[in-house]
């Protein structure tokens, strides 16, 4: 994979389902996809720049060039398995969304410490079953959505398993070993800019 930033990586999944769901030209230019996400176009230009050499002159991207371009670039065409930590709502709710398989990623199982939540019909395993399979089956991408007392703990079973990405729900830091990568989902970030906005409207 080229080296790229965090800033232009996060951005092109954004173009990707933009030239999938709303846009339906043979061709299209890095300004058109500026002013319909409403972003910088000589941004856009860079970060496209950075993964295709497609584009022509007052021509643009052919559409269907740069999709493939994108997903071959983000790895949508190279399937991972992943398995989910906690089996509560959030937990339940990405156990069964059918929606991450357009992006590569496919979740095969998930695991629990309470007996009540085993069903082994639905994926759902108890958590001392977590080292096999992920051995056997050589899955490498874990997602924790326990509470923040148990993460840490959670963090450690996955690592021991062979995991060697972690998608982190649980708002707290992960010690996790070097080689390891955890991208940490912060919702109260999130919240913080949503709330941030909504303030500054209300001051003009």
């Amino acid at each position: 994979m080229r080296s790229i930033s965090k800033s232009t990586l996060q951005r092109l999944p954004i173009y990707l389902s933009f030239l999938k769901q709303h846009c339906d030209s043979e061709f299209v230019s890095a300004t058109v996809i500026s002013k319909a996400l409403s972003l910088n176009d000589v941004q856009v230009r860079k970060d496209l720049a950075a993964i295709s050499s497609s584009g022509r002159p007052k021509v643009g991207y052919c559409r269907c060039t740069l999709i493939l371009e994108l997903e071959n670039f983000l790895g949508y065409n190279d399937n991972e398995n992943a398995v989910i930590i906690g089996v509560g709502n959030l937990g339940t709710a990405l156990l069964n969304y059918e929606g991450f398989e357009q992006y590569g990623l496919q979740v095969i199982a998930g695991f629990d410490i309470d007996e009540s939540k085993i069903d082994e019909k639905r994926k759902i395993f108890h958590i001392s079953k977590l080292k096999d399979l992920c051995k056997r089956l050589n899955i490498h991408i874990g997602i924790i959505t326990v509470n923040v007392e148990q993460a840490q703990l959670c963090c450690d079973e996955l690592v021991d398993a062979g995991i060697t990405a972690i998608w982190n729900f649980a708002p707290t830091h992960l010690n996790v070993p070097s080689y390891v990568h955890v991208q940490r989902e912060n919702m109260a970030a999130s919240l913080a800019i949503l709330s941030r906005h909504i303030k500054d409207n209300k001051n003009n």
